[in-house]
Parts: C-alpha cells; sequence; structure tokens
C-alpha cells in the first residue's frame, strides 16, 4: 500500500473498483508497557496514596524533572513499604504518568507534546488515534479506564471556565497552548467520553513554508499578500481539517500593524501577531439557559470598537447577515471562514445562514448583499495523499439578473501522483483583470498582481 492512500484505477475496462483499506497505519509513538498482571489493586492503591501525599499547589510550581524525580523516590518509598514487587522501570512509569496527571493531561500529555501531531481523537480508554503530517494512525496510547478520559475531558474544560457532565454533555473549548478541545460525554456519546484536539504548530505558518509544503505556488501567494494589503473582503471555504486557519493566520500577517482588528471566534485559535488587536469569544448559556453570548451578538458589539477589519474565525449561522453587514460599512479588509466544498457552494451557504436569521429578506436582496460585501473566495481542502492544497481562488463579480456570477483567478489542476504517493497538480489561471483592479492600482499594486497572474 502507498504511505498516501491508493489511487482507485479501472481493471480491464470493468466499472469494479477495489475494496476498501482496511489497515489501520500504526503511528510511531513510543508504546506504553501493558498494564502489570500481578495485584492490580496494589498498583491503584499505591497511586492514590502518592497522590495524597504531593500537594498539586507544590508540583504545578516544580520543572518537570524534578517532579518526576520527587514521584520516583516516593513511589519507591511506598513500594517498598506496602511490599509491593514492582521493578525499578515500572517505578517510573508510575511517576512519569502520576506527574502527566498532576500538571497535565495524563496519557494525553506526550501527544500535546509531539510537535509533529496536528490532531488527537480518543474514541475510548484504549482506542486514540493521532494524525501526523495529515496521515491518520492509531497509537499504542492507554488510559486507565474510562473514568480517566472522562476526568481529563473535565479538566480541559475548567481550564477556561467551561463544564462538562451527564447533564452538560458538550463542550467546545481551548488549551492555553491555543489548541482547540471538543468532547463529548455520555448519554450522547454511546460508548463513552470522547475527546478530539486540533492542535496548532508552535512554528507560525507563513506563505514561504506554504509554498515549502506545496500548499500554495510562489505566484499564488503573491495574489493572495496583494488581496490582504489591498484591503479586499475575502471568505476562506474548505472542509474540516482543511486549513482554513492556518491559511487566515498565514494571510493575515499581511496586515498592516496600525490597524485596529476585532476578532471573533467561538473557540479562540488566530494568532495574530500584530499589536493593535481585540481577541472576543462567544460564551454557552449556563444550566439555566441564560447568559449566552452569541458570535450575532460579538459582531454588533464590534462595530461600536472603532475596528478597521473584523475577522470571524467560523460563520455557522445567521452571524453571516452581521458579518456582510460589516463587510458594507466601511470595514473593508475583514474576513471569516466556512464549510464548504466549493466556492460557489460556500455563496449558497452563506445565502442559505442568512435566511436562517432573517427568513423575510428577498432572496434578491440577499444576493444583493453578498455580490457588494465579498470580493473573493478562496477554496482550501484536504487531499486523499493528506497534503492540504489551496484548490481556487474565485473573483465575486456581481449580479446579473438574479445570479451571483463569479471568476475564477486561480483553480488547481491534478496531473497524477508520483512515485511515493503524493498528489502532483499545479496552478492555473486565465490572468483575467479582476472587476475590483482600481482598488489594487489604489493601493499601487494592479501591476504586480498581474505580473504575478502573467507568471503562473
Amino acid at each position: 500500500m502507498r504511505a498516501f492512500g491508493r489511487r482507485l484505477e479501472v481493471v480491464g475496462g470493468s466499472e469494479e473498483l477495489p475494496p476498501p483499506d482496511a489497515s489501520v497505519a500504526e503511528a510511531g509513538v513510543a508504546p506504553q508497557d501493558s498494564a502489570p498482571i500481578h495485584n492490580h489493586e496494589a498498583i491503584q492503591r499505591l497511586r492514590t496514596q502518592v497522590m495524597e501525599r504531593v500537594d498539586p499547589v507544590v508540583a504545578a510550581d516544580l520543572p518537570g524533572p524534578a517532579l518526576r524525580s520527587q514521584l520516583e523516590s516516593l513511589v519507591h518509598e511506598l513500594a517498598n513499604r506496602e511490599r509491593i514487587e514492582i521493578s525499578a522501570r515500572e517505578q517510573a512509569r508510575i511517576a512519569e504518568e502520576l506527574a502527566h496527571d498532576m500538571v497535565g493531561y495524563g496519557p494525553l500529555e506526550p501527544l500535546l507534546q509531539d510537535e509533529t501531531i496536528s490532531d488527537i481523537m480518543v474514541n475510548g480508554p484504549d482506542n486514540v488515534y493521532v494524525e501526523r503530517r495529515g496521515i491518520v494512525q492509531r497509537v499504542d496510547v492507554r488510559f486507565r479506564s474510562a473514568a480517566q478520559v472522562a476526568a481529563i475531558a473535565q479538566k480541559m474544560a475548567a481550564t477556561v471556565g467551561r463544564r462538562i457532565d451527564e447533564s452538560s454533555p458538550l463542550v467546545d473549548c481551548r488549551l492555553p497552548d491555543g489548541s482547540r478541545v471538543n468532547a463529548v460525554f455520555p448519554p450522547i456519546a454511546l460508548d463513552g467520553c470522547s475527546i478530539s484536539i486540533r492542535k496548532f504548530a508552535k512554528k507560525k505558518i507563513d506563505f514561504q513554508r506554504m509554498i515549502e509544503f506545496g500548499s500554495i505556488s510562489p505566484q499564488v501567494a503573491r495574489i493572495l499578500e496583494i488581496a490582504a494589503r489591498c484591503r479586499l473582503n475575502f471568505v476562506v471555504s474548505g472542509g474540516t481539517g482543511s486549513g482554513k486557519t492556518t491559511l487566515m493566520n498565514a494571510m493575515s500577517r499581511m496586515i498592516d500593524h496600525n490597524e485596529r482588528i476585532v476578532t471573533i471566534e467561538d473557540a479562540a485559535e488566530l494568532q495574530l501577531q500584530q499589536p493593535h488587536v481585540v481577541r472576543l469569544e462567544t460564551r454557552p448559556p449556563n444550566l439555566e439557559g441564560k447568559g449566552e453570548i452569541t458570535a450575532r451578538d460579538l459582531i454588533k458589539n464590534a462595530l461600536r470598537m472603532r475596528p478597521d477589519r473584523i475577522i470571524v474565525g467560523e460563520v455557522r449561522g445567521a452571524e453571516a447577515f452581521d458579518m456582510l453587514q460589516a463587510m458594507n460599512t466601511g470595514h473593508d479588509g475583514s474576513f471569516c471562514t466556512i464549510h464548504a466544498n466549493n466556492t460557489r457552494d460556500a455563496l449558497t451557504r452563506i445565502e442559505n445562514m442568512v435566511q436562517m436569521g432573517i427568513s423575510s429578506l428577498p432572496v434578491r436582496a440577499i444576493r444583493t448583499q453578498i455580490a457588494s460585501a465579498i470580493d473573493l473566495i478562496i477554496q482550501i481542502g484536504r487531499m486523499r495523499d493528506g497534503g492540504r492544497r489551496l484548490l481556487a481562488i474565485s473573483e465575486v463579480c456581481g449580479l446579473e439578473g438574479d445570479v451571483i456570477t463569479m471568476n475564477d483567478i486561480f483553480t488547481f489542476e491534478y496531473l497524477g501522483e508520483d512515485e511515493t504517493g503524493r498528489i502532483r497538480g499545479r496552478w492555473v489561471t486565465p490572468a483575467i483583470r479582476p472587476g475590483f483592479y482600481d482598488r489594487l492600482a489604489y493601493f499601487g499594486l494592479g501591476e504586480a498582481w498581474m505580473r504575478a497572474l502573467q507568471e503562473s
């Protein structure tokens, strides 16, 4: 099997396709030792005694190596006193697990520290997957019990003042390092607590790194840079895990440092480098159903904060109307993300979301708002080789009759695969002068835009 998945081919002229791949890739994470077969209750009692003798406040202030060393000494002392026969290696393993439990997130801590991992998916105590370099793999990481999975989910939620239990079984939150967490509790999760973590690279990803990854070409990068500098309004569209937020972060690096930016997100993921940034985050309702702060509330409030640009992490519902209003009322250079399969579908989804909030608004009025507010739709996707690539940049030209017209500025053309299964392709352009060329010329970048198209 190829490293990046299989290409489906028609064999002998028939339409029969090969069966789906049933193998599971195994990640190169150091395996954990199996649970010892001797006296499991004694080991559990030992863990409890160690936890009772350690002040969590003091433990949190100790460097990692010092904490593990002290815990190892304590485990050794208590094991001898209780006459529990465990090897020095087993004692060290217990001490490390206890350290992760006290100041981290248990068995997930090594995965959170691994910079090659982008996603962590916990389906159960002994069913954990990660995504590394675009490939999903099962890892040999185990929790002691379903209760430990639930406890870690609750600890993550508590970090940002959220809660999760059977009465409130869903939570979206973020860790201090910016990683996004979604957890689901029983009875909604039928097989026990589930945790999904989207990590973000500690090294900031810019256009140069995206070019090195093969996500964009130098000419596409130049077009995106000009779009950001000329304060075009745009929407980044794509599926889950396609790289929408990564692209938004890269484009945000092109924003001038003297501009005031207000960001609005459900769980803060954007990592803007500018000094003049105000970050706002939505809030779910409490158990009484009160206190909710929605994206619509925050967009309306942001308009009173004298922003130069408004950035919405993801538009999911009726807030689409408020975002269009912001783009149409002098907040040029604003942008957001949306889940859609292609650039045309993105416009349809925005139209549908506006109707969710204002059902009485005529369709033509909605389309007029969309056509006047949005300059570009940028489509990005995760391909079957695991790579994220920009698939299309489309200009929103205007309204002809009742139809929003669009022109493709760049599209990704599939050319096949190399010997390792990695997809090959190129970005093609009709090199058409865009309808917003006067705006590009106003910023002195019109010729640079056309030159980037002609060099492709």
